[in-house]
């Protein structure tokens, strides 16, 4: 088993203050780029929308394409393009999403730790890092395969002072492993988050995210009457299974944009930032800096905040 501990030495090294205040909850309206492999599943989709009809908390500047490779796709690039034209749809269907840039991401993961692999998604995140006020940063919200962020850190180091990244990555601290498909597929960006000492805010899947279960009949309840955009959710839920028979599924990527939506709903605790091992497994090492991980979900809280953020019941309309 190999690890990879050491922090990325390109990185800016935050001072434990500067981390801890951008570690700390957000208060009032934030910005908020999301990078999505949003064909590879039907939860990306779910994450998009919630985070587009949330405009009292988030303001989101652009929508950025992760590369993916599974049965969905040829590979990375092919997943990227796929996930990238998935955007396009919602966007379509959402009066939301009217005026936000969506840009391909990578088409190839992160090939090491000292790579940047180039795009529209890591230049544009760059350029929107730097160009936020010290005391706005930009909370880069990433929902796939981690190689977009990291690039634009490898790009331009400097950003990791601007920005706060809030990731759905792995498995709980406490699970056998931590095998998960965002970080297996993607490994050198994975441990490069993790190292390079920016400020992050970890939302694991086995354990804790993997409390946002929904059925069909809740979909169709809940979302299928909210125009265009609730027939096009609940018709992709319809369609991820031949048998909805006591048959439920996980949302998970709408754990992020749970997260910073209200406390209540994704309690955190500050940790020292994990070490990711070769083989997909996590080790302790209490000299890491900090970071911020989320130990829970209170599914019934999410998904009463999304429904009626797409469906309002009559006595609040």
């Amino acid at each position: 088993m190999t690890l990879n501990p050491q922090p990325n030495s390109a990185t800016p090294k935050l001072s434990q203050e500067q981390l801890l205040r951008r570690l700390a909850r957000p208060e009032g309206k934030i910005r908020i780029v999301l990078d999505t492999d949003t064909y590879n599943e039907i939860d990306d989709q779910f994450a998009v929308v919630y985070a587009l009809k949330s405009p009292e908390r988030m303001k989101v500047e652009a929508l950025y394409a992760a590369p993916f490779h599974n049965d969905r796709s040829d590979g990375p690039k092919d997943g990227m393009e796929k996930s990238y034209r998935e955007l396009q749809r919602i966007a379509k269907l959402l009066p939301e999403a009217e005026g936000v840039p969506i840009l391909r991401g990578s088409d190839r993961y992160l090939p090491d730790s000292h790579t940047a692999v180039a795009s529209e998604a890591a230049k544009d995140l760059v350029k929107r890092a730097l160009e936020s006020p010290e005391n706005d940063p930009l909370y880069v919200v990433s929902i796939g395969a981690i190689t977009n962020v990291a690039s634009a850190l490898l790009m331009e180091p400097s950003i990791a002072s601007r920005i706060v990244i809030v990731w759905l990555g792995g498995h709980a601290l406490e699970w056998t492993d931590t095998n998960e498909f965002n970080m297996m597929q993607d490994y050198a960006a994975s441990s490069l988050i993790l190292n390079s000492g920016a400020p992050l805010v970890l939302l694991p899947c086995m354990g804790v995210s993997s409390h946002l279960l929904t059925t069909l009949s809740e979909i169709r309840e809940f979302v299928k009457d909210s125009g265009p955009i609730g027939q096009y959710l609940y018709d992709t839920f319809r369609d991820c299974n031949d048998d909805h028979y006591a048959y439920s599924r996980v949302i998970w990527d709408i754990a992020t944009i749970a997260y910073l939506i209200d406390d209540s709903f994704a309690p955190s605790v500050l940790i020292h930032s994990p070490v990711l091992s070769e083989d997909m497994r996590w080790s302790k090492d209490e000299r890491r800096h900090w970071i911020r991980y989320v130990y829970y979900l209170h599914r019934d809280l999410v998904f009463r905040d999304l429904f009626r953020k797409l469906v309002p019941r009559e006595s609040e309309a």
